[in-house]
């Protein structure tokens, strides 16, 4: 791979949020206009569709979202057009996980049309797992402070990451099928090097819609079981509350009758308050007693 002035027959020209002086470039290098109508669709599904001596393939990447709320990852599609005078490759957001290719780190040639959508998809699933490992990491950090919690946030904060997860697992399942079909576009070239290729990319695939999977299945079990603990801490913290308020309130009584201005046992005697005081300890003492053996404290 090397960095071209223009394009050129053979090339791969890759667009990020394409205008239209880019799409007429793609209109240039044998792409019709029925498959550049959707590419700037961020919602478009993964396919594959041939039209003449172009073949489109539609598939998701992983995309940070830079939004403060709601998911931190998402799905956008790649649209990669493999035409009779290069490959186009168009993607609605950043495609960091391309930079493998784009920096000629990979060694894969534009002509050979079947292996370089093989390429993207293997650097696509790899990128999958990354953010997956990001997203465990995440997860982790939470799990720290639903411990303690007594707010909902955290538990929001998982649901976020839950959402990213199904966008990996619906949109590399989508992927998967798009594998599938590839193999009976007529356009497309087998060889036996690369049909070894699409069983190494096949196997990783696979091995990323498993490890998402797992990863969502854990944490749906996760955010019931933090949930519960999220509402124990917070019975716990009322119930240590409404105790004290108890201790508190029976040697309020005692001392709110007798501070009444009414003829009371021992109004003139001289120890008479600090009995009331004693008493008044006693009692809280007392309670604080009953309810440590209950573990109400």
């Amino acid at each position: 791979m090397e960095r071209l002035g223009a394009p050129e027959p053979g090339c791969w020209v890759h667009v990020v949020d394409p205008t239209d002086a880019e799409l007429d470039v793609a209109r240039r290098m044998g792409v019709p206009d029925a498959l550049l109508n959707h590419v700037t669709d961020v919602d478009e599904r993964p396919r594959v569709e041939h039209v003449g001596d172009v073949v489109l393939v539609v598939l998701n990447y992983p995309a940070r979202r830079d939004e403060g709320s709601g998911p931190p990852w998402r799905t956008l599609p790649i649209t990669v057009l493999l035409a009779p005078h290069g490959v186009v490759t168009i993607a609605p957001g950043p495609t960091p996980f391309l930079a493998e290719l784009l920096d000629g780190r990979t060694n894969v040639a534009a002509g050979r049309a079947s292996e370089f959508v093989l390429r993207v998809c293997w650097l696509l699933a790899d990128a999958c797992l990354a953010a997956l490992r990001e997203i465990n990491n995440g997860v982790e950090r939470l799990e720290h402070a639903l411990k303690r919690s007594l707010r909902n946030e955290e538990v929001l904060g998982l649901l976020d990451f839950q959402k990213s997860l199904t966008y990996f697992a619906t949109g590399m399942k989508s992927n998967e099928l798009v594998l599938e079909r590839l193999q009976r576009i007529p356009a497309l070239r087998w060889e036996s090097q690369e049909q070894e290729l699409l069983d190494d990319v096949r196997i990783e695939v696979r091995q990323t819609i498993e490890m998402v999977e797992i990863s969502d299945n854990i944490l749906s079990q996760m955010m019931d079981a933090y949930a519960s603990i999220v509402s124990n801490n917070l019975n716990s913290v009322m119930k240590v509350l409404t105790s004290v308020t108890i201790m508190l309130a029976v040697p309020t009584l005692i001392a709110s009758v007798y501070g009444m201005n009414v003829a009371l046992p021992g109004a003139h005697d001289r120890w008479a308050f600090a009995g009331i005081l004693a008493l008044c300890v006693a009692v809280g003492a007392v309670l604080f007693v009953v309810f440590r053996r209950r573990n109400w404290l």
